[in-house]
């Protein structure tokens, strides 16, 4: 059980990793896939979108740790 949470946890972590990355590298993604601009072309969508993401992904990594060190511990 706790190897499926793990490997969730990072596939997560490594999924908003990627949009983050991409968020930066290609600013107005958002526009083209949805095809709506809900900031009106102000990026600030954007920042708020890669901020989130980036804190998912530290979240989620950081939870993976926590419970490998808890495996550790009972071992």
């Amino acid at each position: 059980m706790a190897r499926t949470r793990c490997v969730l946890e990072m596939t997560c972590a490594f999924g908003c990793a990627v949009l983050a990355v991409l968020t930066l590298a290609v600013h107005d993604w958002i526009e083209v896939v949805f095809g709506v601009s809900p900031d009106r072309g102000s990026g600030l969508g954007e920042v708020a979108i890669v901020g989130t993401l980036l804190v998912l992904s530290l979240a989620s990594a950081a939870d993976v740790v926590r419970i490998r060190r808890m495996g550790r511990a009972r071992a």
